[in-house]
């Protein structure tokens, strides 16, 4: 047997990463105006658990870009300047997606 965590599961780097970004979200809101904070706190906590249950969590590749998004997001709402978040999903067919030519 390992060593013991307290009855708790270990988490991978990646699972780390996501908290961490998660918590700075939640730590960027406070800084904000008390409608803007709750906004916010909504938003991260309704696009977390969007993403949980959505994404394969073996998927990494789209892991770790989901991950970088995060962190820009999380720069952005760390501006003085930026009062909340929102997200934009596009969705396309196939016939829709510009093809690029190769020469």
């Amino acid at each position: 047997m390992g060593p013991s965590t307290g009855g708790r599961t270990r988490l991978s780097g990646m699972q780390k990463q996501v908290l961490t970004l998660y918590r700075g979200f939640l730590r960027a809101a406070r800084s904000k105006s008390t409608e803007d904070r709750r906004q916010i706190e909504s938003f991260v906590s309704a696009e977390f658990r969007r993403n949980s249950k959505q994404v394969d969590r073996k998927n990494f590749i789209y892991i770790e870009y989901l991950l970088r998004r995060g962190k820009k997001q999380l720069e952005q709402l760390n501006s003085p300047d930026t009062v909340g978040l929102s997200s934009m999903n596009a969705t396309f067919s196939e016939t829709e997606i510009p093809k690029t030519k190769l020469r």
